[in-house]
């Protein structure tokens, strides 16, 4: 596992935006794990949350895209600091840009988005938290492609939970299949486990004999084929 993974993994286990215990999902599923990525809330984790998606886009896609979209709400500070990061990083200006839930009909920024205008011919990365059923995607990708000429080179989330989405495949290959672009996360459900499972960081174990039995009767249920 790369060096990025394991710190991203620390990094939100750290900011207390993936937890462990019993939650209840949009999806009505019950969950031993859970991520959310409103925790990051300083602007030392925000800056941390840009770097580290950042280095997935890069080593995923490399540096061949013009804007990235993060769909409202979760994604638009997601957005807004990967595209700060990546002028850090790797010396490269790409812009963000974000839908409204509603279309602002005043000012010189009336439109259904915010930042960047898209443009024909962009090339687009979609970045969002995380995606358990894919559903998002049915109403951000036809926004974007009615928006202008565009191509959705892929999508990066913080967290694949790698369990079925709309059907039997988990969310990101249903998305691929679906739209015929790449789906990717800077972390495996799986690799998190592998990492954290009886081991003992900063005095806790979070992962544990009982969580992982649970993590795994969870993953028989819902898992993706």
């Amino acid at each position: 596992m790369e060096a990025y993974k394991q710190e991203f993994i620390e990094f939100m286990v750290d900011c207390q935006v993936l937890k462990f215990g019993e939650f209840t999902l949009k999806s009505g599923r019950k969950s031993p794990f859970f991520m959310n990525a409103g925790g990051y809330v300083t602007g030392s984790q925000l800056m941390g949350l840009g770097e580290y998606y950042a280095k997935a886009i890069h080593d995923t896609y490399g540096d061949d895209f013009d804007v990235l979209f993060g769909p409202a709400y979760k994604g638009i500070p997601i957005s807004v600091v990967t595209a700060i990061a990546y002028s850090k990083l790797y010396g490269k200006e790409v812009r963000y840009c974000s839908d409204r839930k509603e279309e602002k009909d005043h000012g010189a920024d009336k439109g259904s988005f915010l930042g960047s205008k898209l443009k024909d011919g962009d090339r687009v990365i979609m970045i969002e938290d995380v995606t358990t059923s894919g559903k998002s995607m049915e109403e951000t990708v036809p926004k974007v492609k009615g928006a202008a000429n565009v191509e959705i080179v892929g999508l990066m989330v913080s967290l694949n939970r790698m369990e079925k989405g709309q059907g039997e495949k988990s969310a990101l290959v249903e998305i691929k299949e679906k739209y015929g672009f790449d789906a990717h996360a800077i972390v495996t459900m799986a690799e998190v486990v592998e990492y954290l499972y009886n081991k003992e960081y900063k005095g806790n174990i979070y992962i544990d004999d009982t969580l992982k039995a649970a993590i795994d009767a969870y993953y028989e249920q819902y898992g993706a084929k």
